[in-house]
């Protein structure tokens, strides 16, 4: 018997790389010398990802600007003043604002794909951004001579083409990130928004085959940064039945950094539906201790209760590094914190035959 487990995405970066990203942006250093140094990089993550055992492998986004802004880099038609997003701890991030249409990519995940397949051959998960994400760009002024409707069009079928490529290019499966979930009913406890949100990403899922909706998962968590969230506070009763209507066949759910993980997993067992792979969370890394095999196993082994092993998995809550110049986490926390959760599973799947 076997668990399948794998990466959410994000490894912190090398205190080199950090160096770089902001030589790029001020102009300090050349995009040759930068791409020497992010090649360097991802080739130490993909080798350091190899050593934890883990079967399914990321490229850590060591050549993303964030999780989020990948397709926005070269863009001319925005502006640095968009929407806020506050954390607990008091930092903020501040998304662009798109001030012309067509809107379209400047970049597409299947880059950073086509770059990691060069150097490994281990199946490789690609995390891609929402299109719910995205469309926080569009100013509730409206922009002149380009509609709201008009730019949703235009960001479906970016978001689609986003991930077919990845499909296309040989992705084992593809994440979206889903992040804005829980932060959405923050922002309208209605749930209109978390509704419209679904709604726009269903919009673009029901382009891909249901044997491409297996490969196709959904990520949410309350959104990790410098080992902060901003949404931990929202009760997960509100955000799981939406979140089970995605049309893809993988969940993966930030859960050990729950404070009533039963809770949760009482709720995931009433939603999910015949066929569905369940992720659950089970490295916490806003924590900066290292969990250990027999800890995660705990947390598989209570998933089970709850889940039927065929249709539950085990990953990390977030990413470990979303944006590029987060420094709160080590390389070396990060990827000790990964082969825990491998060791870990697979001792759970063992007691789990056993029973």
């Amino acid at each position: 018997m076997e668990i399948p487990t794998e990466p959410i995405g994000s490894i912190p970066r090398p205190p080199e790389l950090i160096a770089a990203w902001a030589g790029k942006q001020s102009g300090r250093i050349s995009d040759e010398q930068f791409d020497e140094i992010a090649c360097q990089a991802l080739k130490d993550t993909i080798q350091r990802f190899e050593q934890t055992g883990s079967p399914v492998i990321t490229d850590g986004e060591q050549t993303k600007s964030s999780f989020a802004t990948y397709p926005l880099e070269s863009l001319a038609n925005l502006a640095p003043d968009g929407v806020v997003i506050p954390f607990k701890d008091g930092h903020t991030r501040q998304l662009p604002r798109l001030t012309a249409g067509p809107f379209h990519y400047g970049h597409y995940a299947s880059e950073y794909l086509a770059a990691a397949r060069e150097l490994t051959g281990l199946p490789i998960k690609q995390a891609v951004i929402s299109s719910s994400a995205l469309s926080l760009l569009y100013p509730s002024s409206g922009i002149p001579g380009y509609s709201r409707d008009a730019f949703l069009s235009d960001l479906a079928d970016e978001a689609v083409a986003d991930i077919r490529r990845c499909l296309g290019n040989g992705a084992d499966s593809v994440q979206i990130d889903f992040t804005e979930g829980r932060l959405s009913l923050k922002l309208d406890p209605s749930g209109g928004l978390l509704k419209s949100f679904v709604a726009l990403n269903n919009r673009v899922l029901d382009h891909f085959s249901p044997g491409e909706q297996r490969r196709i998962g959904v990520h949410t968590c309350p959104g990790g940064d410098r080992d902060s969230t901003h949404s931990a506070d929202v009760d997960y009763a509100g955000l799981l039945p939406l979140l089970f209507q995605f049309h893809v066949g993988r969940f993966y759910i930030q859960l050990a950094s729950e404070k009533d993980p039963v809770r949760v997993l009482q709720i995931i067992r009433q939603q999910v539906q015949t066929g569905q792979i369940v992720f659950v969370g089970v490295i916490d890394p806003v924590d900066p201790a290292v969990e250990t095999p027999e800890q995660v196993c705990d947390r598989v082994l209570q998933a089970a209760e709850y889940l039927p092993p065929s249709q539950l998995g085990t990953t990390d809550d977030c990413g470990f590094s979303p944006f590029a110049d987060d420094t709160s986490t080590s390389r070396d926390t990060a990827f000790a914190k990964i082969r825990a959760r491998v060791e870990g599973t697979r001792l759970a799947a063992k007691r789990l035959l056993r029973r």
